[in-house]
């Protein structure tokens, strides 16, 4: 599988140079599409992509053997080949993507491109050793001056050079990207790594089960199929949580004061200290899963929609559940660990050990008690019930349907996967392991010590 990873870099200087060259490849798009759509009959019949290509740049490009229909090359004198020919793999995608979209009626669109959205969004790319290259004192671009285009070097932050340097040296480098945020310029660098997943079978794979939650970050459980429980970590950052929420109560006070204008620049910092807060814990689930020599991340698919109520409704809606999921896929792909996703419903309202619906103390939310008495952290549980429900599932797609039926009716919790607990694995694995020497179905699972109590 081959995974990319992104590096974005301030641009310090050369706002005018920047503004231009994107300006100038952004009208290159919004000429180019009417001219490629009203052409796109007669480049559509053209089966495979690269002579589609092809024909489209003959149609705007001379040379000395071939004379353009449209005058491409006089609305836009001396832009660079591999530029141009970067607008045009676009437009041509703009328009495909529309006409596609309009012969299988899967929108209500008129089947032309959004020549506002295609001049918008468009981000130049810059080719290496043509538009690009990298020399001992810096980088260096060729950008568009108002005249001509020209060399001209970049001055980056030596902290992200030196970034670059230490973490992407060996790995492929692809071509930088040019990306404006918020009237600032940035070189976006992607590397592509090549990695193999592990395929240990169920009977030997081992798990990272995560719960995420608000009050603590994440809890993790790495667990073996025989619902072994290996290792457990706490994942909380109580110091950049506070800083959130300070910030948090001080946009409360203000705006209460001033206004909602007033408070811009607070929500601005409070969402950097959200993302932080998610992208810390996403790296140390990735971190702990790699230690502990996991082969999937579970974490429970966590679909919220609705308006929040309560007093917490402004922690559930600074809630980075999706980023962290996002950032924690990428980071364990890059190590060769898969991701899955599991139902949420009743992890975490239900007892590990079977007994029922738990209860949390109105005091710390992070405690329950169970109804034959015993108290446990609900989070940790949660871990749990997660892990397990992993497993059963996978387990039931190992075996044949008539004899999960049997098991299924000797353990009647796997019967619904929402109602699946940590208790239900343990049974399921001694069902299967009695079932070993008699013969009886799902015979011979491997099983490797015993179930953690």
């Amino acid at each position: 599988m081959k995974v990319i990873s992104s590096y974005k870099v301030e641009i310090l200087k050369l706002h005018k140079p920047l503004m231009r060259t994107m300006e100038i490849c952004r009208s290159a798009v919004s000429w180019l599409l009417p001219v490629i759509d009203g052409r796109w009959e007669d480049l559509s019949r053209t089966g495979q992509e690269k002579l589609r290509f092809n024909a489209a740049e003959k149609l705007i490009h001379g040379t000395k053997k071939n004379v353009a229909e449209y005058p491409f090359d006089h609305e836009f004198p001396k832009m660079p080949s591999y530029l141009r020919r970067a607008v045009l793999q676009h437009v041509i995608g703009l328009v495909s993507s529309a006409h596609t979209q309009k012969k299988e009626e899967m929108t209500s669109v008129s089947g032309e491109p959004d020549r506002r959205a295609g001049r918008g969004h468009y981000m130049p790319v810059f080719y290496r050793d043509n538009m690009y290259r990298k020399k001992e004192d810096g980088v260096y671009l060729k950008l568009y001056n108002g005249k001509d285009w020209v060399w001209q070097k970049v001055l980056l932050k030596k902290t992200d050079l030196e970034y670059i340097r230490r973490r992407w040296t060996g790995v492929k480098e692809k071509s930088p990207v040019l990306v404006k945020r918020h009237k600032k310029y940035y070189l976006q660098f992607s590397f592509e790594e090549d990695t193999e997943f592990r395929t240990r079978p169920v009977e030997e794979r081992r798990i990272c089960a995560v719960d995420l939650g608000i009050n603590t970050d994440a809890v993790c459980s790495i667990m073996t199929a025989d619902g072994t429980v290996a290792a457990r970590k706490f994942i909380s950052f109580p110091a950049e949580k506070d800083r959130l929420y300070h910030v948090l109560n001080r946009v409360r006070k203000k705006q209460r004061e001033h206004g909602a204008k007033s408070v811009r620049g607070f929500w601005a910092y409070a969402g950097r200290l959200n993302d932080q807060i998610a992208v810390r814990t996403a790296s140390a689930i990735a971190a702990f899963a790699k230690e502990q020599d996991a082969d999937v991340i579970v974490f429970e698919y966590l679909e919220m929609k609705g308006k929040r109520r309560g007093k917490n409704k402004q922690k559930l809606h600074m809630w980075k559940k999706r980023k962290v999921q996002a950032v924690t896929e990428h980071q364990a792909h890059r190590a060769g660990i898969r991701i899955s996703r599991i139902c949420a419903w009743g992890t975490s309202a239900l007892a590990y050990d079977g007994s029922g619906r738990l209860m949390r103390d109105s005091r710390n939310h992070s405690l329950s008690t169970f109804q034959n008495g015993k108290q446990y952290n609900c989070d940790l549980s949660a871990s749990y019930n997660i892990g397990a429900r992993y497993y059963i599932r996978e387990l039931q797609k190992s075996i044949p349907e008539t004899e999960w039926s049997v098991l299924a009716a000797k353990v009647p919790g796997v019967q619904r996967r929402t109602s699946s607990v940590w208790a239900d694995l343990v049974k399921i694995n001694r069902e299967m392991r009695e079932g070993a020497g008699t013969g009886s179905p799902s015979g011979g699972y491997p099983l490797r010590g015993e179930a953690f109590t």
